[in-house]
């Protein structure tokens, strides 16, 4: 399990670098509506997710699954962590040292017996590191398709009058 999550982590990461280059300034700050994230907003959650969340978490759950896990608020790090004053390249090159990082700690487990099953223990039940892995792999993906929707709403917003209908419904 821990070599194709490794080989998607490696693709979806690829994509996400692809496309967060990709985008100007004002699709890199563009919300849809104010509550939203906006695709800056996207890749610092990227990178303090990437160093706090996934790779330590499950570091710990393989290798004492009953430590306690530091504390994370992703939902409230926009404004506690101010990600729109962060430097948006910057930001985006810290990420893709630390997804380097990741792939190399994962590449050295494969081929070693990893125990998938340790669980930590969280408020609705276990949770494995199999499903940690899993919900590693999602997250990328989850956060690919955001950052496709917001360059799509992006379009869709600034190309008036015109309409992207003839591409096919959203």
């Amino acid at each position: 399990m821990i070599e194709p999550a490794r080989k998607s982590l490696e693709s979806s990461g690829a994509s996400i670098s692809a496309l967060a280059r990709s985008l100007t300034t004002d699709e890199r700050n563009f919300r849809p509506k104010e509550s939203a994230w906006s695709a800056h907003d996207v890749v610092c959650h990227l990178l303090d997710e990437e160093r706090e969340d996934f790779r330590q978490r499950l570091r710990l759950v393989l290798e004492d699954p009953q430590a306690e896990w530091p504390g994370i608020d992703p939902e409230g790090w926009p404004k506690s962590r101010n990600y729109a004053e962060r430097d948006y390249e910057e930001t985006l090159a810290a990420w893709e040292r630390e997804r380097a990082q990741s792939l190399s700690w994962l590449a050295s487990l494969e081929g070693g017996t990893v125990p998938l099953d340790n669980a930590h223990t969280m408020p609705w039940g276990p949770l494995r590191a199999g499903d940690l892995v899993t919900s590693w792999v999602a997250h990328d993906l989850l956060h690919l398709r955001q950052l496709v929707a917001r360059k799509f709403q992006y379009l869709a917003k600034t190309s008036a009058p015109y309409s992207t209908l003839y591409a096919g419904e959203w």
